[in-house]
């Protein structure tokens, strides 16, 4: 038996309108608010404005911490609001929405999210990532997606610039990374419908990206802003709970191995996942020999000043070796692979993509 779950979601500059409606759906008389310090500033007067007038209590607005770790997942679930709401709102970027998740999967406590940045997928999917406290993986948890989706492109507009930069980057890893972890393998219908849609993922990004960027930098909700938070929540959310099941993994592969095996090395430098996983969708491209998208990503990353160079993530080919050993650890190194992957040739695929990316001007 299968069960595959997807959220629902609303898109607009009036998502929040639906909340009281879709609260309703739930039989939801309390809610809690929790996200980041900046994140809750910017959703949650609108959310509550949405909820005046009705008879759901908003029981607390906490702030969840800075990073997705084990202790601030405990630190919800000793916050007595937390834990008699009826649906937590997961509000603002992957790290506060992860938390939020994997929180109320150990309650069974319904999640609606609301991303106020679009850095990631976490506002749709039924995975989780979970840093120790020093910022290493600790690993992944699998609490089940947000049931609802509530995307406002004015708010994610008006947010730093740098997150909507780093969504990209992470996004593009999504149509590369499960095409070729499919590649090797006989797929049932569920993967299968997951590299269909996976196909989705990279054009809108080509299409929209550098437009979208520019109106996120002036602050300006637009088209390309909504196509790109609709591509990079939706859409490459829905692939990984496509391609992320109990007897199979091929969300990820090499580019997210690149990225977990950097957090092992300490630097002088703090980047964004999306930043450093756009550099990793390279090393893949590097690694499987395919010359004309390794050329094609990294020069659409060097046109939205996405790292093309080990320098610019605060690397050098002394740390590959430690880099390689940490990558070991990740899920994408042991699952997502359509081939035992090599520590020789994944550090002269990074060297690879380093040597290509110095050569664009």
């Amino acid at each position: 038996m299968r069960t595959i779950q997807m959220s629902d979601y609303t898109v607009g500059e009036d998502a929040f309108d639906a909340i009281p409606e879709t609260l309703a759906s739930y039989g939801a008389k309390t809610v809690v608010l929790v996200g980041g310090e900046r994140a809750l500033a910017a959703a949650a007067p609108g959310i509550k404005e949405a909820l005046a007038g009705t008879d759901i209590e908003v029981l607390d607005t906490i702030v969840y911490g800075k990073d997705s770790t084990r202790t601030n997942v405990n630190r919800l679930l000793e916050a007595p609001a937390f834990r008699d709401a009826d649906v937590a709102f997961a509000i603002g970027g992957g790290k506060a929405i992860d938390t939020v998740k994997t929180a109320s999967s150990e309650l069974n406590k319904t999640v609606f999210s609301v991303p106020t940045i679009c850095s990631n997928c976490s506002a749709a999917t039924a995975i989780a990532v979970i840093y120790h406290d020093d910022g290493s993986l600790e690993g992944y948890a699998y609490p089940p997606c947000p049931a609802h989706i509530f995307i406002n492109p004015r708010i994610i507009a008006e947010a730093p610039e740098e997150y909507f930069w780093a969504g990209i980057g992470d996004a593009l890893s999504k149509q590369p990374e499960v095409e070729w972890a499919t590649s090797t393998r006989e797929l049932g219908h569920t993967a299968s419908l997951g590299l269909a849609l996976a196909h989705t993922c990279t054009e809108p990004l080509m299409t929209w990206g550098v437009q979208g960027l520019a109106d996120v930098r002036a602050n300006r909700s637009s088209e390309a802003v909504r196509q790109i938070a609709l591509d990079i929540v939706v859409n490459t959310g829905y692939v990984s709970n496509l391609t992320n099941q109990p007897d199979f993994y091929y969300n990820s592969t090499l580019a997210h191995a690149f990225y977990n095996g950097s957090t092992g090395v300490h630097r002088a430098g703090k980047h964004l996942h999306g930043e450093v996983v756009s550099f990793g969708v390279l090393v893949m491209f590097a690694y499987a020999s395919n010359t004309s998208e390794l050329e094609r990503y990294a020069k659409f990353n060097k046109k939205l000043g996405l790292p093309v160079t080990l320098a610019e993530i605060d690397l050098d080919e002394s740390q590959l070796e430690q880099l390689t050993e940490f990558a070991h650890t990740s899920n994408e190194w042991k699952q997502g692979n359509p081939e035992p992957f090599e520590d020789a040739r994944f550090i002269e695929a990074i060297k690879t993509a380093d040597t290509y990316g110095r050569s664009l001007s």
